[in-house]
């Protein structure tokens, strides 16, 4: 996912006519009185276990009473607002982990190849249908970006099991740039114009941390491309983006996530643009949740610099720390592995293990180092093992120079992890954040395709973390997933592949643990357990009302919750 910050600028046109925020309606009209809710199962989160309260109060933003009905009544005193659940759940507010809050609307604008249940495409025939329908319907975008662009094709799950080529998107067009991006944002595929455009021709070397696929037995590009090499085509069109533009995209994220109950959103591996664009609307007041941004080490080292990061928000927004990615996509073959794929992608030899975004070790403990050295909270992006072992030595090493106080580091997806690793993790304070949708969406492409049985049914181990007493955060890295906590809260609880298989039956937890992971531990990783993440009265009035407890259904029936309402410090953000 951490390619996608570059393709932003070929998503922006029209989006601002998105926005569903227009609507958001505070319940209580008078800021002095108090709010109730109740008549519904209202889960605090509150310990280990669930724990109920007749009655929430709210007043000023925040929690001001969870109890009785009656205490909240004797509280609540004259002119107060009665909010009645009609039976409903009341949580606290989602808060998503990991996500590219800005990326997270492109769906809506980009042809959309993903495959079911989010999308119509099964077969390379449908890429190339999809892709002309949506040429026919945005021809605005066409005509100020003269590309043609898809997002979410999954080689996966197309009936062929290989990605469409640059003979495959000529049938769209020759004469125009036409470039579609895989589900996983690690992959592309342009047609023979654009290798044209970038000078990818035959006998050009594969550039650093990425790879140009041949055609077999030839020197010649095939179109598909395979992480750094995907950023070249695509970063022509960069200096095209606007301000219009980007807070076109921006808003959009923002409704998608608003939709699923985030109250707590954030924008993982941000550019300098990114982040000035989202401080251009916290000025403006128009964030209506908080956005925690973390810049990419790498590439902003300078900004971060210029910028620091913020323990509090303003106007809805902070920069929480930086973000650092050390290899690819396991469903895309990119992830670096200690063992190899169980098979190879094309071209390569069976002991192809994928490889790292940073081959040297020096230059990733260097980078450790200088988030280390200035407090800046490190979330990390590690798929595969063996840049797990990576960034667990580079942790290691910054520790032992620096002290390992509190800094609540991040492994994130931590899709391949060994047990092994996990006791390296907690003994070093690094937070897991698990991708368990994988289990849905690439369950059966992990067993048969890329790691094997034994290791498919291991990825995101939340079980054996939990069983390690280890805290653990759950995300949906939209958009390579839709940015839906409810597919989060299934995936984590049932682990049940498209075909129905369970991978890894002994990884799978309670629907109290799932809800942990994305409420009050999630809260834990931000530092904000202070404010967020139980309905405690105090902290932050963050909620989300569910049709349906997803305690007390069958788990099976969690897919099918459905989000009623995202209120956020008391004000409703979004409404079904």
């Amino acid at each position: 996912m951490q390619k996608l910050v570059f393709y932003c600028i070929l998503f922006t046109v029209g989006l601002s006519s998105c926005n569903t925020q227009q609507d958001n309606q505070n319940p209580n009209s008078d800021s002095s009185a108090y709010t109730m809710y109740y008549n519904g199962d209202i889960l605090t989160m509150e310990g280990d276990s669930a724990a109920y309260v007749e009655a929430i109060l709210v007043k000023d933003g925040k929690i001001a009473f969870a109890g009785s009905k009656e205490e909240a009544m004797k509280r609540a005193g004259e002119n107060h607002v009665m909010v009645d659940l009609e039976d409903k759940t009341l949580v606290p507010g989602f808060i998503d982990a990991h996500g590219h809050a800005s990326l997270a609307g492109l769906q809506a604008v980009a042809a959309n190849l993903l495959p079911a249940p989010d999308g119509p495409v099964s077969s390379i025939a449908d890429v190339i249908s999809a892709m002309k329908e949506w040429e026919k319907n945005n021809q605005a975008i066409i005509d100020k970006y003269q590309i043609i662009i898809g997002f979410g094709y999954d080689d996966a799950q197309l009936k062929e099991k290989l990605p469409p080529t640059a003979d495959d998107l000529d049938k769209i067009s020759t004469t125009l740039p036409v470039i579609v991006i895989h589900q996983s944002g690690h992959l592309a595929v342009v047609n023979h114009k654009v290798l044209e455009l970038v000078g990818y021709t035959k006998g050009v070397k594969d550039p650093p941390g990425g790879v140009i696929r041949r055609k077999k037995g030839t020197d010649e590009p095939n179109g598909v491309l395979e992480e750094m090499a995907s950023i070249i085509p695509i970063a022509k069109f960069y200096a095209t983006l606007d301000t219009v533009a980007n807070i076109g995209l921006a808003k959009a994220g923002i409704d998608a996530y608003l939709k699923f109950g985030f109250t707590t959103i954030q924008e993982g591996r941000a550019a300098a643009a990114t982040v000035d664009t989202w401080k251009l609307l916290a000025s403006r007041n128009e964030i209506p949740v908080d956005l925690a941004a973390y810049p990419d080490l790498v590439s902003q080292m300078d900004y971060m610099h210029t910028v620091g990061t913020q323990k509090n928000y303003t106007n809805h927004f902070r920069v929480a720390g930086v973000k650092l990615s050390l290899d690819g996509s396991v469903q895309g073959k990119t992830a670096w592995l200690t063992q190899p794929y169980l098979v190879p992608p094309p071209g390569q030899p069976r002991s192809y293990k994928g490889y790292p975004a940073i081959e040297s070790d020096k230059a990733v403990d260097a980078l450790v180092d200088s988030a280390f050295a200035n407090n800046w909270q490190l979330i990390t992006h590690c798929n595969g093992d063996a840049a797990a072992d990576q960034f667990i030595g580079a942790v290691r090493q910054a520790a032992n120079l620096y002290g390992n106080n509190d800094r609540r580091s991040v492994m994130i997806h931590a899709q391949a992890i060994r047990y092994d690793q996990l006791d390296s993790m907690k003994a070093l304070g690094i937070i897991p954040s698990f991708f368990s949708m994988h289990t849905y969406y690439w369950g059966d492409w992990h067993r048969d395709e890329t790691l094997g049985k034994e290791r498919a049914y291991k990825i995101s181990p939340t079980a054996t973390a939990l069983n390690k007493n280890m805290l653990f955060t759950e995300h949906h890295d939209a958009p390579v997933a839709l940015p839906s906590s409810i597919m989060i809260l299934y995936t984590t609880v049932n682990r049940a592949s498209r075909s129905g298989d369970i991978i890894g039956s002994n990884e799978r937890v309670s629907p109290y643990v799932a809800l942990e992971s994305i409420t009050k531990w999630a809260a834990y990783q931000y530092f904000e357990e202070n404010t967020k993440g139980t309905l405690t009265a105090g902290k932050l009035a963050d909620m989300v009302v569910l049709d349906k407890n997803p305690l007390k259904i069958e788990p099976g029936a969690i897919k099918d919750i459905q989000i009623l309402e995202t209120i956020k410090e008391g004000k409703t953000v979004y409404k079904k």
